[in-house]
């Protein structure tokens, strides 16, 4: 059940509490860049990662086991 940011309650996390709940439920960063001269685009690069714990990515019939 995921509720807005603004009904949680009043909580300080550490780094090391923010690393965890996110590696556990897994987080994609993108992005994109490009690289022109003179109005030419000669690059164009895109990025996307995903970082999770190698347990929140297993298939569920895995995790029984």
């Amino acid at each position: 059940m995921t509720r807005p940011l603004a009904a949680l309650p009043d909580e300080e996390l550490s780094v090391l509490d923010l690393a965890d709940r996110l590696l556990n439920r897994g987080v994609v960063i993108t992005g994109e860049a490009t690289i022109s001269v003179a109005g030419v685009a000669l690059i164009y690069l895109r990025l996307n990662v995903l970082l999770a714990a190698t347990e929140s990515t297993a298939q569920p019939e895995a995790r029984k086991k």
